[in-house]
């Protein structure tokens, strides 16, 4: 499979001010195979280490700081070869090793010439322990699920991926691109982004296959809330990830703890949500009460909606068979509006360094799906889950914010088009938003 971050990681590599690298994402996301790709493909060897298969190899970094020392003993007691400059060292699974993460640290003082990527499962938990830390030592990097684009790559649809990020002007796709996309952008919401299921599709074409993968990792996941230190949150965890759907599936969806749990108060459950966000298993997305930069000093923190990491995994926990996007099914009907939301936030979250946000407001109702920060200016986002874009929302919000807004986005499965300052962009392109808002900009 081709995935997108292996162009930032030879990035890395060849970066003069190149730093020991922390890749962080989700189980089951591809953070092992990404590191022994990237160290096939661009050295001459790669030196793996896993600290859960091999506990015996952390006491190395107990022992010393010296990063010499370190190196020959992981040599000897592996048999593998390191060699500066030549060899990528890969240390897996350290979540529970602060001492590995520790040396972090030395090996940029005082062995840059060596190169090391670390990764882990729940890393994300671990590093928001308060321990001693390699500040500014090291450089972090995120692995998300695999997004439309890759899933295209990976289903032999190179024409179609090629075609998309060739697309330099806002004019309409022909149809010749646009119908296949749209029936591969189904397909993709059944698989989600997630390697193994992707993979059960794309070359075993089994349907049952890429179920039983999907909720294998939802299994998987639910074994590691029990890795909370303390063990009175892991029920709470729980009741929070199995809501998520039904959270989603209501019209309006704030996140209401009263979901989770009939009596249920946000000091009780707040602890359990955030192990989920740390995690990175769900995305937390703020009300925001009007554009205004920085983005998070207008956070509503009372109000709230959570997303999952992937489509396909929500699709999967919602308990929707793959054959409702075919016969358009009541419940597809029904649920289509969130998994649209759920797979443009997952599709926006790696192209902007701030997290999106929503605006709402009451008496009478208006919801903006998301609001994201393109450099200084705050846009609006409209999420419509077919060819029906009527809504007043966007118009309202103009009417509110026009003077601090140059552009509108709506996402539906009409076609690609700039009208006045509303920029339409088909769901299929939602990887590409960044690049056409910035095209927009231009023009205007």
């Amino acid at each position: 499979m081709e995935r997108i971050i292996l162009q930032k990681l030879v990035e890395w590599k060849n970066s003069p001010y190149r730093k020991p690298l922390i890749l962080k994402g989700v189980r089951q996301v591809g953070k092992t195979w990404i590191l022994k790709e990237f160290g096939k493909r661009y050295y001459e060897n790669t030196a793996y280490f896993n600290f859960d298969e091999n506990t015996e190899y952390k006491q190395f970094f107990q022992t010393t700081k010296d990063i010499t020392r370190i190196l020959q003993n992981l040599m000897l007691a592996s048999g593998q070869h390191i060699e500066a400059d030549k060899t990528l060292i890969v240390f897996d699974e350290v979540q529970d090793c602060p001492e590995v993460i520790n040396s972090l640290k030395y090996f940029c003082e005082t062995a840059p010439e060596y190169h090391v990527a670390c990764a882990g499962s729940l890393l994300g938990i671990a590093l928001a322990k308060p321990s001693s830390f390699p500040v500014g030592k090291v450089k972090f990097m995120q692995i998300d699920p695999m997004n439309f684009t890759e899933f295209l790559l990976a289903n032999g649809d190179e024409n179609l991926a090629s075609y998309m990020a060739g697309v330099e002007e806002l004019t309409a796709i022909p149809e010749a691109f646009f119908n296949p996309l749209v029936e591969k952008l189904k397909m993709y919401y059944v698989t989600g982004g997630m390697p193994e299921p992707v993979l059960m599709w794309t070359k075993l074409r089994s349907v049952d296959a890429m179920q039983d993968a999907l909720m294998d990792i939802i299994t998987a996941y639910e074994r590691d809330f029990a890795k909370h230190p303390q063990t009175s949150e892991f029920p709470k965890i729980s009741m929070i990830w199995k809501s998520i759907p039904s959270q989603l599936a209501r019209e309006n969806k704030k996140f209401l703890y009263k979901a989770v749990k009939e009596g249920a108060r946000a000091r009780e459950y707040e602890d359990a949500l955030q192990w989920l966000v740390d995690a990175r298993l769900v995305h937390k997305v703020f009300r925001n009460s009007a554009p205004g930069l920085p983005i998070a000093a207008y956070d509503d923190l009372s109000a709230f909606k959570i997303y999952l990491a992937d489509v396909g995994l929500l699709r999967r926990m919602a308990l929707l068979a793959p054959t409702a996007f075919g016969e358009g099914n009541r419940l597809f009907t029904e649920f289509k509006g969130a998994l649209t939301e759920n797979y443009v936030l997952q599709s926006l979250i790696p192209q902007f360094e701030a997290v999106p946000r929503y605006w709402t407001q009451n008496n009478p109702p208006y919801e903006v799906d998301f609001l994201i920060q393109y450099e200084n200016d705050i846009i609006p986002v409209e999420v419509k889950s077919d060819t029906n874009v009527t809504g007043k929302s966007l118009k309202k919000y103009k009417e509110l914010f026009g003077d601090k807004m140059k552009l509108r986005v709506r996402f539906s499965l009409e076609n690609l088009r700039l009208d006045d300052d509303l920029l339409n962009i088909p769901l299929f392109m939602a990887d590409h938003a960044g690049k056409l808002i910035e095209i927009a900009l231009g023009k205007k």
